[in-house]
C-alpha cells in the first residue's frame, strides 16, 4: 500500500534515456555524434547500520494505514440519498418477505412434527 505515495525516481529516467541513445555498453560513444557522455558510476561503499531506517512501530504503521484508508475513501463513489433510501426500503421489503415465509415453513414443519409423534 505504500507504494501509492512513493514518486518515481527521476534518475531512473536519465539512465533509461541514456541507453536509448545508442551509446555503447564499454562507455565508446564516439560511434553516436551529439550524445551526451555516459554517467559515471560511484564506487560501491556499503551502507552503515546508522543509515538504515529504524523499523517503523506499530504508531506510525496505524497512522500509514489510516493515510492510506483516506485515499482508498477518496476514490469510492457514494450514493444519493434518494439511492440510499431506495436501497434500504428494497432490503427492508425482502427482509419481510423471507421471515414471513421462514415463519410458514416453520409453523407447517412443527405442526407436521407433533402430529407425527402423537
Amino acid at each position: 500500500m505504500g507504494r501509492l505515495l512513493r514518486k518515481k525516481d527521476p534518475s531512473k529516467k536519465q539512465k533509461k534515456s541514456q541507453s536509448e541513445d545508442g551509446a555503447s555498453r564499454d562507455g565508446n560513444t564516439s560511434a553516436v555524434k551529439g550524445s551526451s557522455p555516459p554517467a559515471i558510476k560511484k564506487p560501491y561503499t556499503p551502507v552503515s547500520k546508522s543509515t538504515v531506517a529504524k523499523e517503523k512501530n506499530i504508531f506510525d504503521k496505524s497512522i500509514q494505514f489510516l493515510r492510506e484508508v483516506k485515499v482508498e475513501l477518496k476514490k469510492v463513489t457514494w450514493p444519493s440519498k434518494k439511492q440510499t433510501i431506495g436501497s434500504t426500503a428494497v432490503v427492508l421489503v425482502i427482509v419481510a418477505i423471507i421471515s414471513l415465509f421462514l415463519g410458514i415453513v416453520d409453523f407447517g414443519l412443527s405442526g407436521l412434527i407433533r402430529a407425527v409423534l402423537q
